[in-house]
Parts: C-alpha cells; sequence; structure tokens
C-alpha cells in the first residue's frame, strides 16, 4: 500500500459501514499505513481535495431581514390596511397609533428570538481544535482541521475525539457518546469489525467526532472529517429542517384569510346594494364600506395575541422555562405528545449505585446523583452492625480501586473521571470513608486499568504495617469466575457461584448495571501486580453492586401530572431498551408499555411507523434520523408534538417537532440554539408549568377574540343594517376607530392578564384540528353581535323618534356600546361560569383598572368641546345614561342566562353518555 497514491479516498457519502470493516480492510481502502500513517505530501494533497475538517457555514438572514419577517403575517397585513384607511380618513393620530401597535409587535418578536439560529454554530464549537497525529512514522500536534481521511490519530484520556475514527489500538479505551446516543454510561471500545446492521451505541470499533475519551488510550484512522462526520451529518439534518409553524400561527392565519375575504365581499355586495337599490351616490357608498372595513377589522387582534403570548413568556420565565421564539408559548400548551430523551432529562444523568447485593443479604441505598447524601436498607429498615462492617468493606475496596474524583465546592459537588466510578465513590462517601484518608492509610502501588478484553480492573495497595491487598472490580461473570471464597457475616465462605445468577438476572432485568467487586490478601511488601496475579484468582468476592441513572422523583410527578392532562410522554432514547423499559416503568409513562428498537422502525413502512409512533412508549437505541422520523409521525397523526432533550443527537427533532424544549443546564448548545424552550433548571417538571401557562395563554387569547369581535360585529351590523335600511349611519368611521382604539388598550388588553382556570391542567388537550372559532365560540359571538347592534341601534332610533339631535344620538349609541362592552368584559373572564360572585368581579385588578379608565376616557370623549368637535359627539344627560345603563344590565343578564342555559344542557349530555351502556 503506498500513501502517495491519488485522487483521495471517496467522500463518506459513498462510505462503507467502516465499523463493519477490518483493519485492513480499512488501511486498504484509505490507502493508509497502519504503522507509519500517512506522508505529509499525501496528507497536504488530499486536504486540498476533501477541504478542512470544519463544519460548513450556513449562510442564515441578518437583523434587517428577521425584523421584517416579523411583519410576514394576514392580521399584521390587515392591521396596515386599516391604518392606511385611517389614514385616508384623515385622521393621522389614529393612524399613528395602528402603526405603533404593528411596531411594537414586531419588535417584541424579534427581541424574543433573539440571536440568529445557531445549532450549527453550536455543533461546530464541540468540534476538538488540536489533534495528535502519525505521519511518516513520527507524531506532530496539528491543528483538527487539517485532519485528513487515511490520518492515524492518538487518543488519551481527556482527549475530545477530533474526526471518526475507525479504532487500530483501544487498550482500555471508554468513551463518553451521551451527546450522540443519549447513553449515560460511557462506551467500551475495542477494535474487532462489528455487525454492518450495529446501531449508532453499538458500534464499538469506532470512535465519533465530538465524543469525549474518559479511560485509555487509541489509536484510530480516520474515516471521516468535517461535515461527512456524524456530527456533521447531524448538522446537515438540522440545517434541512423547515421550521413548523405552531398550532396558533396556522389557525390565526386561516382565520385572517377567512375574515379578509369576507370583508372583501360583504363590502363589493353592499356597495352593490346601496348603488344599485337605493341609488346612493358612489362616493358616498365608498366611504359607508370604508365603515364597514374600519368596524369589522380587529385592530387589535394581532397585538393582543402578541401581548398575551409576552405575558406568558414572563410568567413562563419566573417558573424556569425561557421562551426563545413567542409563538412556542401557546404552541407548549396545545402539545398533545410530549417526545422526551431519557438521558439527562428524565433522569439525572448521574450514575448512582443503588443496590448492593452480599452473600447474605440486599441492601437498597438510597439518595440519586452524585450529592453523597443517602441511607442503606434492608427491607425497609436501617442496615444492622454486621451488615455495615462488611458494607464498609464492600466501599473501601469501591473507593481505592477507582480514578475518579468527588469534591465538595460550595453547595455543590465537583466530579471528574468516569460515571461509573463516580458512583462508586458516592457509594463509599455514603457510608461515611473519606476519600483522602483512605488513600493515604492504604497507598496504591500498582495497577491494572481496566481494558474491554479482560473485563476488570485491579490495584494493589498497601497498609502502613506492611500489608498487601488487591482490590477487583469488573464484569460480575468475570469476577466470579476469580473468586473462590465470598465475604459473609463475620468471615468467609467457600463461594456458591449457583445461588448468586438468580439474583444478578433479577437486578439486571431491572434495568441495572451490575458490578462485582472482590479481594485478596497478598504476601506481605508485594508491590507489583502483574496480569498473570489476578488470573491465578484466589479472590473473595465482597458484594455485586447494581448501579442505574435513577429517573428525577420530580419527573415521576411530572409524567404523572402530564397524563392527567391527557398528554401521552414518550421516550426515545438512544439507550438499551432492557434499560429504557426499566426506566419506563418506574417513572410510569403508560399503563401497558411497550418498547421498540431503532432497527424495528428501519423495518417498518410510513403506515407501519404511523401506528407504531401513536401505540408504542419507548424507542431505544434511537438514532437521529429515528427520532426525527417519529416525530414527523406523531405530526403526521395530527398530533401537536413537543420534543425535549440535551444532546447533540436531540438538535434535528428539537427543530422539528412543534415545540423543542432544551435542558439549559446540562444541555448542548446545539440543542438549546434549536428549541424554541429552554429549561433554566434541567427539570422536566417545569414542563408541566410551561404546559400550564401555555393553556392559559390559549384560554386568554379566545376570551380576548370572543370579546373583541362582538364589538366590531356590533359595529359593522349597525353599518349593514343602516344601508339595508337605508337609514343615517348610527356611528360614523372615526367614531368605530374611537371605540376600537380606547376598548383594546384598555378592556382587551386586561384579559390577557387572566390566571389559569381552576381545571386548566385536568382536561384533556383540545383537539389540534379544531378550529380557532369553535361552534360554540361562533354562537357567542354572532348572539353577542346582534344584541350589541340591535340594543345600540335601537337607543340611536329611540333617541331620533325623540327629536334629539343626530349628534346627541350617536353619543348615546357610542356609550350604550363602550359601557355593554365594559360588563360583558366582566362576562368573558370565564366562558361558562357566572361572574355573579366576588372572584368574577375582583379576581382579576387589571380588569377593574381597565375598566375606571375607560370611563373617564368616555366622559372626555363625550363632555370635551374638542373631542365633541373631532368626533361629532353631544353632551347626554342622566336620563340617557340611565337608559343605557339598562341597556348594559339587560345584555349582561341575558348573557347569563345563556350561560346557565348552556351549563345545563353540557350536564344533561354527561349524564347521558354514562347511562348509555358500553
Amino acid at each position: 500500500m503506498s500513501t502517495q497514491s491519488s485522487p483521495p479516498p471517496p467522500p463518506a457519502s459513498s462510505d462503507p459501514n467502516w465499523h463493519a470493516l477490518s483493519i485492513d480492510e480499512v488501511a486498504a481502502l484509505l490507502r493508509t499505513h497502519t504503522d507509519q500513517g500517512l506522508s505529509a505530501a499525501e496528507a497536504a494533497h488530499r486536504l486540498q481535495q476533501s477541504g478542512p475538517n470544519t463544519l460548513p457555514q450556513q449562510k442564515r438572514p441578518g437583523p434587517l431581514r428577521r425584523f421584517l419577517a416579523q411583519f410576514h403575517n394576514i392580521l399584521i397585513y390587515i392591521l396596515l390596511l386599516a391604518g392606511l384607511i385611517t389614514a385616508l380618513l384623515g385622521h393621522v393620530v389614529d393612524s399613528a397609533v395602528i402603526v405603533v401597535v404593528v411596531l411594537v409587535n414586531a419588535v417584541i418578536g424579534f427581541i424574543q428570538e433573539g440571536k440568529a439560529e445557531d445549532a450549527l454554530a453550536a455543533i461546530r464549537k464541540m468540534l476538538s481544535s488540536r489533534a495528535t497525529v502519525l505521519r511518516d512514522a513520527r507524531q506532530f500536534d496539528i491543528p483538527a482541521d487539517e485532519l485528513v481521511a487515511g490520518d492515524l490519530v492518538l487518543l488519551a484520556s481527556g482527549d475530545k475525539v477530533p474526526a471518526d475514527l475507525r479504532l487500530i489500538q483501544a487498550p482500555g479505551l471508554q468513551i463518553d457518546e451521551a451527546i450522540l446516543t443519549g447513553e449515560s454510561l460511557t462506551a467500551d471500545k475495542q477494535i474487532d469489525a462489528v455487525a454492518a446492521t450495529s446501531g449508532l451505541g453499538d458500534r464499538f470499533s469506532m470512535a465519533y467526532s465530538g465524543t469525549v475519551v474518559t479511560h485509555g488510550r487509541a489509536l484510530g484512522c480516520v474515516v471521516a472529517t468535517g461535515a461527512r462526520t456524524e456530527i456533521g451529518r447531524i448538522g446537515r439534518v438540522v440545517g434541512n429542517i423547515q421550521e413548523v409553524p405552531t398550532p396558533l400561527l396556522r389557525k390565526m392565519a386561516t382565520f385572517g384569510q377567512v375574515l379578509t375575504w369576507s370583508i372583501v365581499g360583504a363590502g363589493i355586495l353592499l356597495f352593490a346594494f346601496g348603488v344599485l337599490v337605493h341609488g346612493y351616490p358612489a362616493r358616498d357608498m365608498f366611504m359607508a364600506v370604508v365603515g364597514l372595513a374600519v368596524a369589522a377589522i380587529p385592530e387589535g387582534l394581532p397585538a393582543i395575541v402578541t401581548i398575551a403570548l409576552a405575558i406568558g413568556v414572563k410568567r413562563m420565565a419566573r417558573r424556569n422555562a425561557i421562551v426563545r421564539r413567542l409563538p412556542a408559548v401557546e404552541a407548549l400548551g396545545s402539545v398533545t405528545v410530549i417526545c422526551t430523551d431519557k438521558t439527562g432529562t428524565l433522569t439525572r444523568n448521574e450514575m448512582t449505585a443503588q443496590q448492593v447485593l452480599t452473600a447474605d443479604t440486599s441492601l437498597q441505598v438510597t439518595g440519586a446523583g452524585y450529592e453523597p447524601k443517602g441511607e442503606f436498607l434492608r427491607d425497609g429498615r436501617m442496615a444492622g452492625p454486621d451488615e455495615i462492617a462488611l458494607l464498609d468493606l464492600v466501599c473501601r475496596a469501591a473507593l481505592l480501586c477507582n480514578d475518579a474524583s468527588l469534591r465538595e465546592e460550595g453547595a455543590s459537588w465537583r466530579v471528574t473521571g468516569d460515571p461509573t466510578e463516580i458512583a462508586l465513590l458516592t457509594l463509599a462517601v455514603k457510608a461515611g470513608l473519606e476519600q483522602d484518608d483512605e488513600r493515604r492509610s492504604h497507598p496504591r502501588d500498582d495497577v491494572i486499568p481496566f481494558e474491554s478484553e479482560h473485563r476488570f480492573m485491579a490495584t494493589l495497595h498497601h497498609d502502613h504495617q506492611g500489608r498487601s491487598t488487591t482490590f477487583l472490580k469488573g464484569a460480575p461473570e468475570r469476577v466470579l469466575a476469580l473468586c473462590s471464597t465470598q465475604a459473609v457475616a463475620g468471615g468467609t465462605a467457600a463461594l456458591v457461584s449457583g445461588q448468586w445468577q438468580a439474583r444478578l438476572d433479577q437486578t439486571a432485568a431491572a434495568g441495572m448495571r451490575l458490578l462485582a467487586i472482590a479481594m485478596r490478601t497478598e504476601s506481605d511488601h508485594q508491590r507489583e501486580l502483574l496480569f498473570a496475579d489476578v488470573e491465578r484468582g484466589g479472590f473473595t468476592l465482597l458484594a455485586v453492586l447494581g448501579l442505574s441513572d435513577p429517573p428525577r422523583e420530580e419527573a415521576i410527578r411530572s409524567i404523572a401530572a402530564c397524563r392527567k392532562a391527557g398528554i401521552r410522554v414518550k421516550m426515545i432514547t438512544g439507550d438499551h431498551p432492557v434499560t429504557a423499559t426499566a426506566i419506563g416503568q418506574q417513572l410510569g409513562l403508560a399503563d401497558d408499555i411497550r418498547s421498540l428498537r431503532g432497527e424495528d422502525l428501519d423495518a417498518m413502512s410510513d403506515s407501519e411507523l404511523r401506528q407504531a409512533a401513536v401505540s408504542t412508549a419507548i424507542f431505544a437505541r434511537a438514532s437521529p434520523e429515528h427520532k426525527l422520523r417519529l416525530v414527523r409521525a406523531l405530526q403526521d397523526q395530527g398530533e401537536v408534538v413537543a420534543m425535549t432533550g440535551d444532546g447533540v443527537n436531540d438538535s434535528p427533532a428539537l427543530k422539528s417537532a412543534d415545540v423543542g424544549v432544551a435542558m439549559g443546564g446540562k444541555g448542548t448548545e446545539a440543542a438549546k440554539d434549536s428549541a424554541e424552550i429552554v429549561l433554566a433548571d434541567d427539570n422536566f417538571a417545569s414542563i408541566v408549568a410551561a404546559v400550564e401557562e401555555g393553556r392559559t395563554v390559549y384560554d386568554n387569547i379566545r376570551k380576548a377574540i370572543i370579546f373583541i369581535l362582538p364589538t366590531n360585529g356590533g359595529e359593522a351590523g349597525m353599518v349593514v343594517l343602516a344601508i339595508l335600511l337605508g337609514m343615517t349611519l348610527p356611528i360614523t368611521p372615526v367614531q368605530i376607530l374611537w371605540v376600537n382604539m380606547v376598548t383594546e388598550i384598555t378592556l382587551s388588553l386586561s384579559i390577557a392578564f387572566e390566571k389559569p382556570e381552576a381545571n386548566v391542567m385536568s382536561r384533556p388537550p383540545r383537539d389540534p384540528r379544531e378550529p380557532l372559532l369553535s361552534a360554540f365560540l361562533l354562537w357567542r359571538i354572532a348572539f353577542v353581535s346582534v344584541l350589541l347592534m340591535a340594543g345600540c341601534t335601537g337607543l340611536f332610533l329611540w333617541e331620533i323618534d325623540q327629536g334629539e339631535s343626530l349628534e346627541f344620538a350617536r353619543s348615546v349609541a357610542i356609550n350604550a356600546l363602550v359601557t355593554a362592552e365594559m360588563l360583558y368584559l366582566l362576562n368573558c373572564r370565564h366562558l361558562h361560569q357566572s361572574w355573579f360572585s366576588r372572584e368574577g368581579v375582583f379576581g382579576n385588578p387589571y380588569v377593574l383598572l381597565a375598566i375606571g379608565v375607560l370611563v373617564v376616557l368616555q366622559l372626555i370623549f363625550t363632555y370635551h368641546p374638542q373631542m365633541q368637535a373631532l368626533f361629532g359627539t353631544a353632551a347626554i344627560d342622566w336620563a340617557a345614561w340611565g337608559r343605557i345603563m339598562l341597556f348594559a344590565m339587560l345584555l349582561s343578564l341575558v348573557l347569563e342566562a345563556e350561560k346557565l342555559i348552556m351549563r345545563r344542557w353540557a350536564l344533561r349530555a354527561v349524564s347521558a353518555a354514562r347511562t348509555q351502556p358500553a
């Protein structure tokens, strides 16, 4: 094989399954030497051909384009149209107010979104900056971006892998691959080829770019660089994903289109009717139609929606959920399925020793994570003296045969090393052992590091009396084979291997990793430990430990709350199916937990996958493509999907989901930048709080809509009725603008501050296909619109019939409309419950404040001479105010009666459903 051949190796897009090839096959394909590497000249040639080992930059929109994108919304277009119409009417101040509302909406959205999408940049930062390579049989330290396919890279403990490598040498190599696979345990590596169909977490012959070496050393051949690496492939997937509009945005867009064409159609028909039937001049009819448009367009609705979302953002931030994109607030409240990673999301991503199995008994260890607080229990009671004595010996062995570090720093614990070894240190400190004291009392003389070939680690120690002891830890089957005795209370006994197997199988079935601990007393003053010394056996088995990454207690409660709220939680993880299923059972994901592997998903058609996605609770050994495919399959079934995660492997699914939720503490920057919402406390429980706030936001938006649209409907109805009957308009376009402006900056805004309804988290999610305006809302809007139109027009005609001036009659109609709206606002605070209660009146102080402000504004509007001249109003007497108040109260009573009837119908429907046979 010559390193000088050219052209360079084929790109990774056509790469074979490197993990399934032998070392010689890899060397032949890449034209390299496994003992001396490439020549410097060949490496330079390949670098020129393939480019640097970096991820390609993706051009993203600049600030101006992102700001202008905030205006790309049909309702914003309607709002701008309203401003234009207002300007054409000559009311520059009103037009300016509308333009300011649009700008505020855009600025809030622009600021809330923050910086541009940085998922690719975050992934790029994870690449190693330097690499040690073997070229021309000599070692060189080079920038990682100069690596090429065929290079030989040397790795040591603590190194970040700089490119995708096929391992050639891997003594004792363990790599933390959690960012790619989601597994909390480090992966034991070896050099033998594995099956071509192996999932990412089972490719033991590979080391992937961006992962971290936690133990051992290695020599590997570069098989992929830059965008062709596994982490680069994820970056490409993220970059190609189109953002999914939230349910609210989709519904608002549909609503805006329907409203736009409805107004245009109605305006054309009314214009034709007035000109052709009544013979009105075209100019007068055009101004009347403009009045209709101004009345019908809900100018303040986009701003109210934005403000309601912004209030939700502030409330969520107080509950540790940071919103990066504003519409995600409501979308989270509408989710029907939460797809979550396991490691670091549902679990702590902190290995914990939970069981100590000795020959005599089984001890449960309380406490979770790396904080060394907990107790040792036997059948629910504290361990006895004999058990404590043996436990001290077990924990001393676990502490001394260990290379990890656990240090208290302030209120937290700083850890370094392999997660399993950190768990053993935590166990020892829980038992009352002091790390430094034990290591001073039993200094280490020699060590045989863990290697996957022999599956154990052994250390030799002596005490200050010169007595030597070898401690051994490793796979149970390997350690048991080296033991002849087992520790029992008060001494040792002959090892009974058969009694251990059933206990080990039971513990493993619970999703725990097993680790055996043993010791052997050596001859005095022995200071060297050879592999042959260990192989001769004669060890005493102290215990077998059961370790796992335990579920968060708050996650268990949160999943129960989600199920009560009708939200299904699905675990999608790269971890082993047994482990994932055990954790799923502890979490209570479902009553009947089914699990599938990634390879099972590969064999499914799209239709089969859609069915499996709905019926299955756990997906194990899942790759980034599997997560993305599952999210899309659920969306195809009409589900609103939230995806939570913290690793690079979660980024594509986070971005594709309706709502991506990343962990803010332990989450990677790639995950956080792909998500709409970041949890500051890495707590799955915060999702439940965020869902509650999201549902409240949607409720408040619906309340705002059901308040605003009848106002516009009543105004538009008055204009339409006047045109159809050939009568004078009861309200002018300028007066309509005044009503819309003052009510929407006072009454409408106050409803956005409503607190959550009592049943907000005990009702099922709304149907994602449910329109923004349900049949009930359409009925309520039409009913109230008709009442407002009839009442205000009736008062206008009454005043005209009594000989009052046109200005007086219009002032009465306008004030009747606004006063009725004040009481209707109290009615809207609860769509189904009565407002005739202390809470109904005083529950939202912003409502009372808004009513007070509006009363002052209306008095100025009615009685101030300049306002009378500007808007064509006149002062009205007490008798007129009496009629106005009577109408408003009658309207409120009619609506309360309608609520009562609706509640009784609902109760009858429920009773009928319960009495029907199954």
